[in-house]
């Protein structure tokens, strides 16, 4: 039978990265669990031969029932009736699959009916299930929504909702309006808290909200009267079983069928407030929309993998002039790139899946003991990471989705324009990745800074300082000199002062920085796995020539020039 996990041996050689027996080791608070649940690991070896039996029956699921029905979840999507959404029918049996095999809540502790994993086997089997169906992914994808839940909500809270989401039903996060799109510090939805009734009703209008019918919503509401910034914002839990709040539509969208994104109003809705008053958007938000940019990440690179089979396949059967269209070199350069791009989207996914395992259970931990000075400077090193790797993750490996569809459908040639074909519908549900859970342009706001703090120039010499295979060694040496101009380029524009002109050319900073990790990630899978040896030459090379043009535009391209483009 076909399995997606089984046949591509990325995904073991991701899971087995040294760190994860630390990750395993404090995750599972050194195995102490083993007495109490029959399926708590006795040790580390007994914890990874779970996570691969789980990603086995998760990558069968994804290659015989969810792949197979994607073409007929895109075609019917979801509908709506009487304020209420009905899932495609093999959206449902998709759904059905994942909840017999037992896979919500794989994140969530035992004591919740959870499985208790780390996020990186929670990410591999977000990436799986892109592969499959990107709209699934955001159905199945939202009980990431239940982790916010954990960290922030009370253990009553905890109690009811949480095996609930292990059990299956769905959640969903209600953050955008009409009136503010990535400005959430303008969300007006009101909640006004009734004495009478001791409890929260929300009052409003939400939109583009993905999967908006779910069974359990994490609602961003204005709870302080007379506030107009996100210091007047609480996160709510509403229990859709509570009534309140109905569909008013489902968008008609490019891509991403599967899924509904709805606009929904709430009348009087009942809810409870999650957390503490005032912090919906500083925090609780904050640590949310991460959660989702890493899921995008996973998504973009699950689309990025579909995308590079699709068109490897096509062009080994594809004859033009007598021979396959992959003899022919603008062919096999371009299907080179889409796999290093993948590749190097995959080592960045699963670089920044463990810093935040390592953060987030370090925050676990927090809540039942003190921490020693050692093991919180630890939690804040890998909590900067992954505050540093997250929008450089997403914005790339979002743009690189984008990309590889793009070539996709271009080695199909005009059968790739058709809907016979499935590039065609990876092309479509591709788009939305560099633009939910923030846009790319966004990703470059939040990720500037550690260009101009010198954070990303930090990791990068860290990397740079690891042992290498001596055949390696003229890899290493391009990353060392794309690393030397990629400081140089940032002295360039930071020495001139000028926030709007490093604002101009903060993209570019960004990507030159990304283009040092990404090859340096590959570096350091080539140095363990040969597999990964012809995408790390084949991205370093790209990386290189990437970083030029970028010094080429810097040096050209003064701040006094700006006038010139504004007054057009």
């Amino acid at each position: 039978m076909a399995n997606y996990y089984i046949d591509n041996p990325r995904f073991r050689h991701h899971l087995h990265h040294p760190l994860m027996q630390r990750i395993v080791a404090m995750k599972e608070r050194d195995f102490t669990e083993k007495d109490k649940y029959e399926y708590a690991p006795v040790d580390f070896e007994d914890a990874m031969d779970s996570y691969d039996k789980v990603l086995e029956i998760i990558g069968e699921i994804c290659a015989e029932t969810i792949e197979p029905n994607a073409e007929s979840v895109d075609h019917e999507g979801p509908t709506l009736n009487n304020g209420r959404v009905t899932y495609a029918s093999a959206t449902q049996q998709n759904l059905d699959a994942v909840r017999k095999a037992g896979i919500m809540g794989m994140a969530m502790p035992r004591r919740y009916d959870g499985l208790n994993f780390p996020i990186v086997p929670y990410i591999m089997a977000a990436e799986l299930v892109s592969q499959a169906d990107a709209s699934f992914q955001n159905i199945w994808g939202l009980q990431d929504c239940a982790v916010t839940l954990y960290e922030f909500g009370n253990e009553d809270q905890h109690r009811r909702y949480l095996p609930r989401v292990c059990a299956g039903e769905t959640m969903s996060m209600d953050l955008t309006e009409p009136d503010a799109g990535s400005d959430l510090q303008a969300v007006m939805l009101k909640a006004t808290f009734s004495e009478e009734d001791n409890c929260w009703y929300l009052n409003g209008v939400k939109r583009f909200i993905t999967n908006g019918d779910s069974d359990i919503h994490l609602v961003l509401a204005r709870s302080e009267e007379g506030t107009k910034d996100g210091r007047g914002l609480s996160m709510f839990i509403y229990d859709k079983r509570q009534g309140g709040v109905n569909v008013r539509r489902i968008e008609n969208k490019l891509g991403v069928k599967g899924s509904p994104t709805c606009e929904l109003v709430f009348k009087n809705a009942k809810a409870e407030l999650c957390g503490e008053r005032r912090l919906g958007l500083i925090k609780y938000v904050m640590a949310l929309m991460n959660g989702a940019r890493l899921g995008i990440m996973s998504q973009s690179v699950g689309i990025s993998e579909a995308a590079c089979r699709e068109a490897l396949a096509y062009a080994r059967e594809r004859k033009q002039f007598g021979k396959a269209i992959i003899e022919f070199p603008p062919v096999y350069e371009m299907l080179a790139l889409m796999r290093a791009k993948t590749d190097a989207s995959r080592a960045m996914l699963y670089e920044t899946a463990r810093f935040v395992d390592m953060y987030k259970t370090w925050e676990d931990i927090s809540k039942e003991r003190k921490l020693e000075p050692d093991e919180r400077q630890e939690m804040k090193l890998y909590t900067k990471l992954a505050d540093a790797f997250t929008p450089m993750g997403k914005g790339m490996t979002s743009e690189y989705a984008n990309q590889n569809v793009n070539d996709a459908v271009q080695i199909h040639g005009g059968s790739g324009f058709m809907k016979d074909y499935t590039c065609e519908r990876l092309y479509r549900d591709a788009r939305i990745t560099n633009i939910y859970e923030g846009t790319t342009q966004l990703q470059v706001v939040a990720a500037i800074r550690y260009v101009t703090t010198g954070a990303y120039l930090e990791q990068i010499r860290r990397y740079e300082a690891l042992d290498y295979k001596p055949e390696l060694d003229g890899l290493k040496q391009q990353l060392i000199e794309m690393t030397d101009r990629y400081e140089k380029i940032v002295a360039t524009v930071t020495e001139t002062k000028d926030s709007e002109y490093i604002d101009f050319q903060a993209r570019r900073l960004v990507e030159a920085a990304s283009h040092c990790i990404f090859g340096y990630l590959l570096l350091k899978d080539a140095n363990i796995n040969d597999l990964f040896r012809r995408s790390a030459e084949v991205y370093i090379g790209y990386g290189q020539a990437e970083i030029h043009k970028i010094e080429a535009y810097i040096q050209h391209f003064r701040s006094e020039k700006l006038e010139v483009l504004k007054s057009e």
